[in-house]
């Protein structure tokens, strides 16, 4: 027979209380690090995919706290954040941020439009820029002929040395896995700590 408690102890609360938190946190800071082109390193587009970086960013969903990893030789490339006139017009001079280690690193700290170019003379010219968008809001840095809108809704499979790159999981899917395993280790410490449900 069980015997049900009336009243539980203050450690009792208090790993309730740290669980719910931990539950909360679960579900809101779910962040990812993005490379930016994925198998293509930030460099030149090709002949055979010259719009590989508006692809790019069609075929994901950026938000706060996620991050684009752009990586290059640094000896041969560099990365600028610009202003949308400058990205449109693919003008160099005072890029809002300039990185050219190699490996470098953007926080998405805000909601908005973001564009970036590589820093190297002629290489805007020839496709090597990205815009995204972190949020809701329109895009207008493309025209119809060389935007997202004008690429399929699907994206491709790019065959590797170890098979295709599967789809990222669906952040909803995501998220109701992260909340159901933090609903059963709060079951599992209640059990533990001797405390009812």
């Amino acid at each position: 027979m069980a015997i049900l408690r009336t009243h539980a102890s203050p450690r009792y609360h208090f790993l309730l209380a740290s669980l719910l938190l931990t539950l909360l946190q679960i579900t809101k800071v779910i962040c990812f690090q993005y490379k930016v082109g994925e198998l293509d390193a930030w460099g030149l587009p090709t002949s055979e995919n010259p719009q590989v970086y508006a692809k790019w960013s069609k075929y994901h969903t950026f938000k706060i706290g996620d991050s684009l990893l752009f990586l290059y030789p640094p000896s041969q490339d560099s990365m600028i954040q610009v202003s949308k006139q400058s990205y449109n017009s693919c003008n160099l001079k005072d890029p809002i941020l300039y990185m050219d280690n190699g490996n470098s690193l953007f926080n998405i700290t805000s909601e908005g439009e973001f564009f970036f170019t590589s820093g190297k003379p002629g290489h805007c010219e020839k496709g090597q820029k990205l815009y995204i968008l972190v949020g809701n809001g329109t895009s207008t840095a493309f025209s119809p002929s060389y935007g997202p809108s004008a690429l399929p809704d699907t994206a491709p499979s790019y065959p590797t040395v170890f098979g295709t790159i599967p789809a990222p999981p669906s952040s909803s899917s995501s998220l109701s896995f992260s909340a159901f395993m933090a609903a059963g280790i709060g079951l599992l410490v209640c059990t533990l700590l001797g405390g009812t449900i």
